[in-house]
């Protein structure tokens, strides 16, 4: 219910603020409006259409995983912490492998292959799901994890700044690693509360202290290198770990003498359908973002919480990049065209365009995610989810503005 009163309020604060726009003499806003609508209609479709592939691929992929047993291993290997975060699902179950799978695949900042394992862990888990429109405990834990972002390397996000020739695109990785860690912590324990999951089991503790090793690990290799370095390091560690899956998973299918071909095409027709069925959820949203956005109604919420900060003597140099902030949780591209705007406007190495970089990879894009996620399962009752996945937004931006001002202020 929460994300219809929001889809319903973005369309009716626009276009509230379009009518107000209109009587001042501005006779293009309602134009504007009703363009943004069918913009972001086609981008939606473009969007949905593009994951076509990526979807096809990558459901194909973990396909031939699940004909293996490969899934069914990487659940039992991680039981011990995931079946105590999902309670609900049987031990063992291939969910648990797919649910590590895409955060892993999210922490690297894998997003095309991310997404495509997140929705197959959403069937896998709606089909154990006892109320078929209501998301369950398990559903709302798993895609808080996912909306809270956790990036350990923003391989994109280092790109732009290299694109805008930033003096050293890689600075914002500590910034930016600290961020989503809160946001994801936040997150976790938001949801655990709702859930009374006990997160002092020495499982969680010992997940805790494997990923502070992990980390640690990473920053080691990196710090010692300079920024082409570093992005050079990155992509081949990406890439060493996309083709990587993939041949794991293709040669364990040949070991246990698959038709490895077969068990693809069977997992890339299901990836097809499910993209088309991801359509009407994009239009939704994005077209309310769009009216939004266009209607001047972000511009006016900016420029009020500017008013608002300087009046309590307070610097309000954060401000300029609020709209990444805004947008993020409603639409990724939206927020990323934001950042590359505030990189023209500021610089990318100025103090805004250090932080429009962190709040780009701060969290992830929570109503999305909700939509897309859920719209895949036919889910239609999210109930707290949307309070948690908020909740997490929210300390990903305000731990986004405070390490910024630590670095960069």
């Amino acid at each position: 219910m929460a994300l219809n009163y929001i889809w319903i309020a973005l369309f009716a604060i626009g276009v509230l603020v379009g009518v107000i726009r209109l009587f001042c003499g501005d006779a293009e806003a309602l134009p504007a409006m009703m363009d943004s609508t069918f913009d972001m209609s086609k981008t939606a479709f473009e969007m949905t259409l593009g994951l076509t592939g990526t979807l096809t691929l990558w459901m194909g992929i973990m396909k031939i995983g699940e004909d293996s047993g490969l899934v069914n291993k990487l659940a039992k290997f991680l039981s011990p912490v995931l079946t105590k975060l999902f309670p609900e699902i049987p031990k063992n179950h291939p969910a648990l492998g797919s649910i590590f799978m895409n955060i892993s695949a999210n922490m690297l900042g894998l997003d095309n292959a991310a997404t495509p394992v997140g929705l197959k862990a959403m069937q896998e888990l709606q089909s154990i799901n006892k109320e078929k429109d209501t998301a369950s405990n398990s559903m709302i834990m798993f895609l808080v994890l996912n909306t809270s972002g956790l990036t350990i390397i923003p391989v994109s996000i280092m790109a732009y700044r290299a694109q805008f020739n930033a003096a050293d695109p890689t600075d914002v990785f500590i910034p930016l690693l600290l961020t989503t860690m809160c946001s994801t912590l936040v997150g976790l324990v938001v949801v655990s509360i709702y859930q009374k999951i006990n997160l002092f089991q020495r499982a969680f503790l010992l997940m805790f202290a494997v990923i502070a090793a992990l980390v640690s690990a990473l920053f080691i290799t990196l710090m010692g290198m300079d920024s082409e370095g570093m992005q050079k390091f990155c992509r081949l560690l990406t890439a060493i770990l996309i083709l990587g899956i993939i041949l794991t998973f293709i040669f364990s299918g040949v070991f246990k003498r698959l038709n490895v071909y077969n068990s693809f095409i069977t997992g890339a027709k299901d990836g097809f359908h499910v993209a088309v069925s991801l359509i009407p959820y994009c239009v939704a949203i994005l077209a309310a973002v769009g009216v939004f956005r266009a209607s001047g109604a972000l511009d006016a919420v900016q420029d009020g919480v500017k008013a608002g900060v300087e009046w309590c003597g307070l610097n309000s140099d954060w401000v300029s990049a609020l709209p990444v902030a805004l947008l993020k949780p409603l639409n990724g591209a939206g927020a990323r065209g934001m950042m590359l705007e505030t990189f023209t406007s500021f610089g990318p190495d100025s103090f805004v365009g250090h932080l429009a970089s962190v709040l780009q990879g701060s969290t992830d894009t929570t109503f999305y995610i909700l939509a897309i996620y859920f719209g895949s399962v036919g889910i239609k009752k999210y109930r707290y989810s949307v309070t948690c996945g908020l909740l997490a937004d929210l300390a990903g931006m305000i731990a986004a503005v405070f390490f910024s001002y630590f670095f960069f202020g």
